[in-house]
């Protein structure tokens, strides 16, 4: 969230997207509650610049996926005329489909460190202030990078540990 506030990119998401993540934190966050999460798709939503999509609806049933449940992100990255979609299930979204589309699929560990060679001190003050809003435990910077490691982002850490001063 702290990196869709930078400008860099626009984020785009739908309320399809927002019922999915939540649901799958609360299968594996059972501490978290409906409440909490809801603020949260309320906060991103306010916070945000133009980042509700609505209207790309009609586009799913034309869409062909791997999954048939992931059309509506196909769906909504066409109405908006994205580039990219940023998933880990990189196999749900194939590059001949979204070549199609002029869209291509990015794991977030390959998203972030093109955001990193862009603007590295965009990106470490976003780190920075994620690291600093993390109060229930805080994190330092070694348990901030340990933490990007376990969701994924290994080459993330590998950059942001050259510009470590700025986090």
């Amino acid at each position: 969230m702290h990196l869709a506030l930078t400008d860099l990119f626009r984020a785009k998401w739908t309320d399809e997207i927002h019922d999915e993540w939540i649901r799958n934190v609360l299968k594996h966050r059972p501490d978290l509650t409906q409440e909490r999460l809801q603020r949260t798709r309320n906060l991103m939503n306010a916070n945000v610049r133009d980042c509700l999509v609505s209207g790309y609806e009609n586009l799913i049933p034309s869409l062909t996926l791997p999954d048939k449940n992931d059309r509506h992100v196909l769906a909504a990255a066409i109405f908006v005329g994205a580039d990219v979609i940023v998933t880990y299930n990189l196999s749900d979204f194939p590059s001949e489909t979204l070549a199609q589309y002029g869209i291509e699929a990015q794991h977030p560990d390959e998203f972030i460190t093109y955001l990193i060679d862009l603007a590295p001190s965009v990106v470490c003050k976003a780190a920075k202030r994620q690291r600093m809003s993390l109060k229930n435990p805080p994190k330092n910077v070694d348990e901030l990078l340990t933490a990007y490691e376990k969701q994924g982002l290994f080459q993330t850490v590998v950059k942001l540990r050259l510009h470590q001063e700025l986090l």
